[in-house]
């Protein structure tokens, strides 16, 4: 697996629609605060499009994604926002194209199933980050800061990280594993499967996370996750944040750390859970597709390449 060479102050970047249409205003203030990072900033068709709930039609956002990375002169690519969209431009990526100019690719949330894809097909670490629209363009707090520069701009791995001051990271089942970290929004990664581009956890570490969804759809999500073997065909499991995944008022409910028991410690693999990455600030950036090895029962992670 390769890492992009990381980025430095001058590099020309792209910000791209891939999935939900972002504001204009959103998008000056993002423009602006990449800026005052240090790139020159060259702003992709797809964020000035609106189709219906899309940042443009298809070919536009496919487009975007495939010229940014054919161009040699971009050196790094971000996701403006999330949102949806993302799965419906899969089958028109240029993978070949993509493996053959490896650079900096970051988002999260519906980003997933992109991320997943560059991963598997051609050999890109890629990373789970704060998007420009979501986050970035409020500022950063030091946590999240720290750990989004630290992936972008240098070449060193993270080593062990760790969780924001006041929320410690804990174990659902002990022990160690090893393998490439892949996954990131649950919901995405259920919607690939039984598709070209399903996600494959064989010999690997799955991260998981989601937002603003009722603790029976997470249920349901993880189920059909598990009757796919994924938690049996990975080496350990990650749990980041579950954002406003609460019961609807009134209603009886499992509580998500039943349904993670019930359902994914079973299977006795090494599982790590509130861990700070995810529709959360502070958040982590994690480079999907590097080799990781976490140690459940000290609770630690450690990003090895």
């Amino acid at each position: 697996m390769r890492r992009p060479k990381p980025l430095k102050k001058g590099d020309k970047i792209a910000l791209l629609g891939l999935s939900s249409p972002t504001t204009e205003e959103r998008l000056d203030l993002s423009i602006k605060v990449m800026t005052d990072l240090g790139f020159e900033v060259i702003v992709g068709e797809s964020c000035r499009s609106h189709y219906g709930y899309l940042s443009g039609e298809d070919k536009i956002r496919a487009n975007d994604l495939n010229k940014m990375f054919f161009d040699k002169s971009i050196s790094g690519i971000f996701a403006i926002r999330g949102g949806y969209g993302a799965t419906r431009i899969l089958d028109k990526l240029d993978y070949n194209v993509i493996k053959k100019n490896p650079k900096v690719f970051a988002g999260y949330s519906d980003v997933t199933a992109i991320h997943n894809v560059i991963n598997c097909r051609c050999d890109l670490i890629t990373f789970h980050a704060p998007m420009p629209a979501t986050e970035i363009y409020k500022g950063l707090d030091e946590y999240s800061e720290y750990y989004f520069e630290k992936s972008i701009f240098k070449s060193k791995p993270l080593g062990k990280i760790i969780n924001i001051k006041g929320m410690e990271m804990k174990s659902l089942v002990n022990g160690k594993a090893e393998g490439q970290l892949v996954g990131g929004n649950l919901s995405v990664i259920c919607s690939t499967l039984g598709t070209p581009y399903e996600i494959d956890t064989k010999g690997k570490i799955l991260f998981l996370e989601e937002i603003d969804e009722y603790p029976y759809k997470i249920d349901r999500m993880i189920m059909q996750l598990k009757q796919c073997n994924k938690f049996k065909d990975a080496n350990g499991i990650i749990l980041g944040k579950w954002t406003d995944c609460l019961p609807p008022k009134g209603r009886d409910s499992l509580s998500l750390m039943q349904i993670f028991d019930e359902l994914i410690g079973e299977e006795e693999k090494p599982i790590i859970y509130n861990f700070c990455c995810g529709h959360c600030l502070p958040t982590m950036t994690l480079p999907l597709g590097a080799k990781v090895k976490i140690n459940a029962t000290n609770r630690e992670i450690n990003i090895l390449e």
